[in-house]
């Protein structure tokens, strides 16, 4: 009987609504599938000081299994600049140790907190020249 069971796909019914039981019921799974365009379950490892929840579930495939669900503030406008330095190397199995249980991490006073890239923001780097541009373009005469 077990395997007509899993044969129609009683098992995969249960394992999505197990999902979306982890995941706050039906109205937050979907607006979690909006903001990450997937629905997953796992044991949350760590969060940043930005915000950013980072989990893993060792069930899923290797280069699958560890995933980032950007702060709320974000909401769509979220890209992988977000991600610090430091969770960098954990997400890309640099290391396999979070940043918290790491004790050969360097804190020194010197190093800058991270920034995200701003391109294509109005907080972007502009270059400022004092020279006349070489090219200037051409404005048609008025009549």
């Amino acid at each position: 009987m077990s395997s007509l069971m899993k044969f129609i796909g009683v098992d995969k019914i249960q394992k999505a609504i197990q999902i979306f039981q982890e995941n706050g019921g039906l109205k937050a799974s979907l607006i979690k599938m909006l903001r990450n365009d997937e629905l997953k379950s796992g044991t949350l490892v760590g969060v940043d000081k930005y915000g950013n929840r980072y989990y893993e579930n060792n069930a899923y495939f290797v280069g699958r299994n560890r995933w980032i669900e950007y702060a709320d503030h974000y909401w769509l406008d979220y890209n992988a600049s977000q991600i610090p330095a430091e969770w960098y190397g954990w997400m890309h199995y640099k290391t396999d140790l979070i940043p918290t249980k790491d004790p050969n991490r360097p804190h020194h006073r010197w190093m800058l907190d991270h920034t995200e890239n701003m391109t294509g923001t109005s907080g972007q780097y502009t270059p400022y020249s004092t020279n006349r541009p070489k090219i200037e373009a051409w404005i048609p005469p008025k009549k």
